[in-house]
């Protein structure tokens, strides 16, 4: 783990891309009902909330560890985010 700030960039930018690309889905698909897609952001914006909470956590003993787990889950909840976007 390079650092703190390029974890929290990463964070960032994976669900930024996440959201941004059912964004893009919605704008192809004006007709379609946006309830499920707009689910997919929700729970986007909690992810982060979420992992950034875990991030700053100071008391945590073994760091290295502890962002290894965080940058694990991370791809566990984007993937899940990913193939949702896909079943629209």
């Amino acid at each position: 783990m390079a650092s703190v700030k390029n974890l929290k960039k990463d964070i960032n930018f994976v669900l930024g891309d996440i959201i941004e690309s059912v964004y893009i889905w919605e704008l192809d698909n004006p007709k379609a009902d946006t309830k499920k897609s707009e689910a997919i952001i929700d729970e986007a914006i909690a992810t982060f909330d979420e992992l950034i909470i875990k991030v700053n956590d100071k008391s945590v003993e073994n760091k290295r560890s502890h962002f290894k787990q965080i940058n694990v889950e991370l791809e566990q909840k984007a993937t899940a985010l990913i193939e949702k976007l896909n079943k629209l």
